[in-house]
């Protein structure tokens, strides 16, 4: 029989999904020459070629990628087991590690943890804020159990590594300076801000949602500012610097910070809105405490919306 050895399918996966050698010895804290000699014996194990050259670098071969396919399954199984194991030696007891973007900590994952605490005080959870995209490379990475990220920057769904619960859809409000000649007007669409100037973030989730969702509407916003804080962004949009697109999310947990001088408007028939996942590593939602934690983030979504709702 064909020796499967999990350890060097590990870096297999790794080298797959990093696409070098090195970047697969810095994920995995090896040397490239360790990562190499491991390859090289998983496939004499196999009897078949994992890598082939391709000019200064390697690319995985068919069989390579074949294997993969049946090492994924194998994968899932041990978390599966791993999570079973963990639910039967602590029962109510652990800790689930949570990676969650700067917006969700007060809005899901505060409210969550604050009913896990009451309804089952030994289960501890440690929170982690993490840039959507860095959320899912901890959790690839086994540095956390569960991110809570967009599904805009989320892996597809049809990645094996992972799977993923939607959790909110989070309307995108409209934040004007209180004496802007739209900031009361009927109706207020998105199109109709095309020509104002805009205020968001140079790179990263928001800056591609604002220009997502402004294209959407018909038109390119001309970024006049940029700004990755709420405070930040809420402070010149005060001051008459231009617009910005708010989550609702946001806006709620930064209410304390905005003064008089900015007026948030619901948009019209337009309303863009931004997608919540939770995701963890495929198989280990079966296991009781991770249950726990996304069942009680579920509930924290469900009364988010009856909120923005009302």
């Amino acid at each position: 029989m064909t020796e499967w050895d999990i350890k060097k399918l590990q870096i297999l996966r790794t080298l797959r999904d990093r696409g070098t050698v090195t970047a697969t010895a810095e994920a995995l804290r090896m040397t490239p020459s360790a990562v190499s000699q491991q390859l090289t014996n998983l496939a004499r194990q196999l009897g078949v070629p994992l890598l082939e050259a391709q000019g200064r670098r390697v690319r995985l071969t068919d069989a390579a990628h074949l294997v993969l396919r049946h090492a994924e399954s194998v994968f899932a199984q041990l978390e599966r087991a791993d999570a079973e194991l963990a639910g039967y030696l602590r029962g109510e007891a652990g800790e689930v590690r949570v990676a969650a973007f700067s917006t969700a900590v007060p809005a899901l994952v505060v409210p969550a943890v604050q009913q896990l605490r009451a309804e089952h005080p030994g289960l501890g959870v440690r929170v982690r804020e993490a840039e959507a995209a860095e959320a899912y490379e901890l959790l690839g990475a086994g540095d956390v159990d569960l991110a809570l990220s967009l599904a805009a920057h989320a892996p597809p769904e049809r990645d094996p590594k992972f799977s993923r619960v939607p959790l909110l859809a989070d309307p995108l409000d409209v934040a004007l300076p209180a004496g802007h000649p739209l900031a009361e007007a009927p109706g207020l669409r998105l199109a109709d801000l095309s020509a104002e100037p805009w205020i968001f973030g140079g790179s990263g989730p928001w800056s591609e949602i604002t220009t997502a969702a402004c294209e959407a509407a018909g038109f390119v916003p001309e970024q006049a500012h940029s700004a990755a804080g709420w405070t930040a962004i809420l402070a010149m949009v005060e001051a008459g610097m231009g617009v910005a697109l708010v989550p609702r999310m946001a806006s709620a947990s930064a209410s304390a910070e905005r003064r008089a001088g900015v007026v948030m408007r619901v948009l019209a028939a337009d309303q863009p809105r931004r997608h919540v996942v939770a995701a963890v590593r495929r198989g280990a939602e079966e296991g009781p405490a991770l249950a726990r934690v996304l069942g009680a983030l579920r509930q924290a979504a469900v009364r988010r919306e009856t909120v923005q709702q009302n």
